[in-house]
């Protein structure tokens, strides 16, 4: 049995602790509804970017070398995300040095000094990083479906930005302002997870998180969009190319029965080797040497995306079939006998996800912060397995053939017709 507890220290950033049995490791993770999708036009990169320039050092860890080094002679392993939902921060040690750990993060993170030559100096690291995903087709086509599916909406951005808002908009005032406009407690939380053992009582974990300012509660972002069904193609003189393709599941979101049920019809349909995806496009006809399709689910809207990267001479042909298959589970179901083995690769996934105290955080962080459900790990396998045949069935029916599509490759628009 899971034994999770709360508090709540001054500056209202929620802090909860997740004791997870026969681990040796502990992670700290702090998050905060911070991502892409809460950026003005002009501030797009600017959540990712921040990621950065935090791990510049803080009150007492000065200099990124501080962070790095302190880092380091603990044991510990340290990392950052940025997604179009979050930012969050973590740390993963051994349990003996879980406050030590702590005590790391709360600093840099909580009160980092954001110091304007480090500034200067990161933009073109962060620059560099754009570059190097224009180079990469399957980033490219990322970016391009989600543009396809939400236009100019938050979520039709990337996450990284233009390179020419970090070359001439982003000051330091500027990212100031967001970090005070976005990362309040009241829409963040910190996550304690695995062996506490070696923690003090509440009291002095929560004067470490309390180091983050009180902030007021951020206005709510832009609702997403209604799906935009439009082709989108980068013209691209390659032998190899990347299909994307995104539907709108018809489930409430905010519902975590029906995010199961379509968690389950997204392996069924290409989140395994048994899939029908990779069966039939893999295996049977050889049309993509990678195809599978994966299910999320924002705070206000779900998605359905399938993906395959395959010869260029067959990329029609492949879509085509793939569109057939979602269309043919619509007209007649899944099988029982699928659904069933969709369901206990889907859980046991999941089982073996979090045995990793950081999976553990990650999922407690997006169940409360996007959700504002219960965070025990137990409960998310359990609705899993909880799933029934009619709940996928439905999903399925509810999967209209509405899709946005893109493409890097040597096609036109006019091949997805």
């Amino acid at each position: 049995m899971t034994a999770i507890s709360t508090s709540t220290p001054p500056n209202g950033l929620p802090v909860h602790r997740v004791s997870l049995e026969g681990t040796r490791a502990v992670t700290a993770l702090v998050a905060f509804d911070a991502g892409a999708r809460s950026e003005r036009p002009e501030e797009n990169g600017m959540a990712h970017f921040l990621e950065h320039l935090v791990f510049k050092g803080g009150e007492h860890y000065s200099t990124y070398r501080d962070v790095n080094e302190t880092a380091e002679r603990i044991g510990a392993q340290l990392n950052a995300y940025t997604s179009h939902d979050l930012v969050a921060f973590h740390i993963t040690a051994r349990a003996e040095v879980a406050l030590e750990a702590i005590d790391l993060l709360t600093d840099f993170v909580g009160r980092p000094r954001l110091d304007a030559e480090e500034l200067d100096r990161e933009r073109g690291v962060v620059i560099q990083e754009i570059a190097r995903s224009e180079d990469q087709p399957s980033t490219v086509a990322e970016h391009l479906i989600d543009r396809a599916a939400f236009g100019d909406h938050p979520l039709g951005r990337p996450v990284l930005g233009p390179v020419e808002h970090l070359r001439d908009t982003f000051t330091r005032e500027a990212i100031v302002a967001f970090r005070e406009r976005r990362w309040s407690g009241q829409r963040g939380g910190a996550f304690v997870v695995g062996n506490l053992e070696h923690l003090p009582p509440n009291g002095a974990l929560d004067d470490l998180f309390n180091r983050f300012p009180a902030l007021p509660e951020p206005q709510p972002y832009e609702p997403a969009p209604a799906l935009q069904a439009r082709t989108l193609v980068e013209e691209r003189d390659s032998k190899q190319s990347h299909l994307r393709m995104i539907y709108r599941p018809s489930i409430e979101p905010t519902d975590a029965r029906q995010r199961a049920a379509l968690t389950i019809y997204s392996t069924l349909l290409g989140g395994s080797m048994g899939s029908r995806l990779f069966d039939e496009i893999r295996e049977q006809r050889g049309l993509a040497y990678s195809v599978y399709a994966l299910a999320h689910a924002f705070s206000d809207v779900p998605i359905l995306q399938l993906s395959a990267g395959l010869d260029s001479t067959r990329t029609v042909e492949a879509y085509a079939r793939m569109r057939e298959i979602v269309t043919e589970l619509r007209d007649d179901g899944p099988t029982p006998e699928e659904v069933e083995r969709a369901r206990a690769y889907a859980a046991g996934a999941r089982v073996l996800a979090f045995e990793n105290t950081n999976a553990v955080a990650r999922h407690a962080a997006q169940q409360t912060i996007l959700f504002g459900e219960e965070i025990d790990p137990d409960a998310a396998i359990a609705a899993l397995d909880a799933v029934t045949y009619d709940e996928v069935a439905e999903v399925a029916r509810g999967v209209a053939d509405d899709l946005a599509i893109a493409v890097v490759g040597p096609h036109t628009p006019s091949d997805f017709a």
